[in-house]
């Protein structure tokens, strides 16, 4: 995937300058897709030189005026084009497992601590990805929504977004947990492995 394509699917849900496409990047895209601010505005440039997004100039009367953009017809045929290609499956590139799969040579507390502050920050993510939820949904429950609500896609996307940082969030935990106990073992009786 483009960073093409994740910018104007963000941008099919209404008419956004590059600082509010940014805090969607920040908050309901980054679980699929990064991108830093300098990124989505030159993004942006150039898709609306392509025909891609339309761009229009708000004038404001006490702060600079900004520049908001939407999908183009061409836009919404780019997406529909991109949903025909076959998906490309996920890759992971994590420094913390690197570290991790170091762990016999290297000081376990350092990577006992790292672990669990990406468990925390990952809890935080989780909450924040149930608060964003809830705010999708209204009034309805989630089965409700899931059968009938709209839009249904940022949704599926943050529970998959939620999924992910519910999975990294027991993962670190239970591996910090897991070699601490190790570390205890291996303190009581040195020659334990």
């Amino acid at each position: 995937m483009a960073l093409r394509h994740a910018v104007l699917a963000a941008l099919l849900d209404g008419e956004y300058s590059g600082y509010q496409l940014a805090k969607i990047f920040d908050i309901a895209v980054s679980n699929f897709w990064h991108a830093v601010p300098q990124q989505l505005y030159t993004e942006l440039a150039r898709l609306e030189k392509q025909g891609l997004i339309k761009g229009r100039q708000v004038i404001q009367h006490d702060r600079p005026n900004k520049r908001v953009y939407t999908v183009t017809p061409e836009g919404i045929k780019e997406l529909q084009h991109f949903a025909t290609l076959p998906a490309k499956p996920a890759v992971i590139r994590e420094d913390l497992l690197v570290i991790l799969q170091a762990v016999d040579h290297i000081p376990v507390e350092d990577v006992i601590t790292q672990l669990e502050e990406r468990a925390m920050a990952a809890a935080a993510k989780v909450d924040l990805f149930d608060r964003t939820l809830e705010r999708l949904r209204g009034d309805l429950d989630e089965e409700t929504f899931l059968r009938e609500g709209s839009p249904i896609g940022p949704y599926l996307t943050c529970l998959r977004g939620r999924r992910f940082e519910y999975e990294n969030y027991d993962c670190y935990l239970q591996t910090a947990k897991l070699l601490r106990e190790r570390a205890t073992a291996h303190a009581e009786d040195p020659e334990s492995p």
